[in-house]
């Protein structure tokens, strides 16, 4: 990963200096952030509600916060954009686009494996079985996995969810870490 991608990567929610993205609200676009879009119900581009769901209870299992900071949102609208502008983990790992197929295969596994080992989908698991199931992923210990490889599921996935809590000014305030907006682009590494 170069420099430049990792920059890219640290500050993607800064739009418009507040975390903005743009989502779409009864045919207009508007300036808000992934958080804000989940509290106004902002309906989905191309995720179904059964995968928003599972990437909700994925996303607080792997980084307790994601589900408020609106991780599916921020994943629906950046699979939604094109591949060159996304700022997923995927694009950054050189997942081949579209991006969407990455995260439905992700979700698809991991909502097979979920039933498989306990008769429920992911998001019906008790935290507890939640954590249990993370760690199996994240180790490639799932019996029978079908889908994208384990592990490199578990880092997009964790990735994607620590960028929308903590890539915000308010995320690197709860971090204790000064937001360098301010600072020219040259100046900030």
């Amino acid at each position: 990963m170069d420099k430049l991608n990792a920059l890219e990567r640290r500050v993607f929610l800064k739009g418009a200096g507040m975390g903005m993205l743009a989502f779409t609200v009864a045919g207009a676009e508007i300036l808000m952030t992934p958080g804000e879009a989940r509290a106004r119900a902002v309906p989905f581009r191309l995720l179904s509600g059964d995968e928003a769901e599972t990437i909700e209870a994925l996303g607080e299992t792997l980084l307790p916060g994601a589900r408020a900071a609106g991780v599916a949102h921020f994943i629906d609208q950046q699979v939604s954009v094109t591949p060159g502008e996304a700022l997923l983990e995927a694009r950054i790992v050189n997942v081949k686009p579209p991006y969407i197929n990455f995260y439905r295969a992700a979700i698809g596994g991991i909502d097979k494996a979920s039933t498989a080992r306990s008769g429920k989908r992911f998001a019906a698991l008790s935290a507890t079985e939640q954590h249990d199931f993370i760690d199996a992923l994240r180790q490639n210990k799932i019996e029978g996995w079908q889908g994208p490889p384990a592990g490199l599921v578990y880092f997009v996935l964790r990735s994607d969810a620590v960028d929308v809590v903590y890539g915000t000014m308010e995320g690197y305030e709860s971090l204790g870490v000064p937001y360098m907006a301010h600072i020219a682009p040259e100046k900030r590494w």
